[in-house]
């Protein structure tokens, strides 16, 4: 695989930082998430990762932090600006200790400015990029879109990225560097496209009003007879005409495409006609046209779209539970994701300390000292 023998260390945390955590693991690299001891997980996103439960808060258990940073090329960590230098695992430590580390510090607001100390979420992060003033439906509030841009996007996805980056320059310089991953500025750079667009109109409108945010007609969704949707992307000419096509339409029979007073009007011509068909029906119409028309799945139906499972877009693990596989797919080196479930906290204690060389002793002594813990899965009987 694409990152294989490449040693990443996870410092638990939630959503960003494990997504970024996965990405690296799935394209093979061996992580090592660093869970917290007296802890449970809500991590999801622990796929192909090993677990050791380490108590940062003592002396030995920064010591041992520090000899597995020693022997590992990526240390992700998504605390807020001054946690880890508080604990005396800043990076002009770590790098000193080891200058080919790569240390990805992934944050909310990054490491400098007003915020940086400050508590915030997906929602809070999109809102200082501008982009959440964008989203929303016309004459409602902004409507935040799950936590994808900031939290997945902008941030583990973006962190991830710069990672890769760092280690394929680290092959000329020979050094490591601190890569400031802000979830701010990664949904920002995201939105290239809106803040480079604006000279061309296409959001010039009110919130709801324009191309692309739900204000035009045939760039939206529509309800089914059977209480379904189908998702309507026909923007270019062609595509257009090939939408009116299916639901049986003519140019005479609705107004003209960017007559933008006209929208309303179209839209409900639209709605009337998806809502004589199923779901199904509409997919039997225009699957075969090249009318951007098609079906809003959800969760219950991805693995039975025609589409998906020729590709095998989705997996499941041995405990039965799907989710997407990786992406993209590479025609050499493509991600083997593991199909183990997500690793228990200190699952792998004992066997990650063993193979970086501590002694059994050693390791008892440490588990004596409250300075790591072990947890083992009990077997189902």
């Amino acid at each position: 695989m694409a990152l294989a023998g490449v040693r990443v260390l996870e410092l638990a945390g939630l959503a960003p930082a494990p997504f970024c955590g996965m990405i690296l693991a799935d394209f093979g690299a061996k992580v090592l998430r660093v869970d917290k001891t007296k802890s449970s997980t809500i991590d999801t996103m622990g796929r192909g990762k090993k677990s050791i439960a380490l108590n940062l808060k003592s002396q030995e258990g920064v010591g041992l932090f520090k000899k597995l940073c020693k022997n590992s090329d990526v240390l992700i960590e998504p605390f807020r600006q001054g946690v880890m230098e508080n604990l005396g695992l800043g990076p002009e430590v770590l790098l000193k200790e080891n200058p080919r580390l790569i240390y990805a510090r992934l944050t909310g607001y990054g490491q400098s400015g007003k915020y940086a100390k400050s508590a915030g979420h997906d929602i809070n992060y999109v809102s200082l990029t501008g982009l959440l003033s964008k989203l929303g439906r016309k004459d409602e509030n902004p409507t935040a879109p799950l936590n994808l841009l900031a939290d997945f996007g902008g941030g583990g996805l973006m962190c991830a990225l710069g990672i890769v980056l760092s280690l394929y320059e680290r092959t000329k310089s020979g050094r490591g560097q601190v890569i400031d991953a802000s979830m701010v500025e990664g949904a920002a750079y995201l939105a290239s496209f809106v803040w480079k667009s604006e000279k061309l109109g296409l959001w010039s409108r009110p919130r709801g009003e324009n191309l692309l945010d739900g204000g035009s007609p045939f760039y939206s969704t529509y309800m089914t007879s059977d209480g379904k949707y189908m998702a309507v992307g026909a923007l270019e000419p062609q595509f257009y005409v090939q939408l009116l096509k299916g639901l049986e339409l003519s140019t005479s029979d609705v107004p003209h495409q960017l007559s933008f007073s006209d929208w309303p009007e179209m839209r409900k011509i639209f709605e009337e006609k998806f809502r004589e068909k199923s779901q199904s029906e509409w997919c039997q119409i225009f699957d075969g046209i090249d009318a951007c028309v098609t079906p809003v799945l959800s969760f219950d139906d991805i693995t039975m779209h025609g589409h998906n499972k020729e590709r095998e877009s989705f997996m499941s693990n041995n405990e039965g539970e799907i989710s997407p596989r990786p992406a993209p797919v590479l025609s050499r080196t493509p991600a083997n994701p593991s199909p183990n479930r997500d690793p228990l906290v200190g699952e792998h204690t004992d066997e990650v300390l063993t193979e970086y060389g501590f002694s059994r002793q050693e390791i008892s002594d440490l588990k004596a000292a409250a300075v790591i813990e072990c947890h083992s899965p009990k077997a189902n009987l």
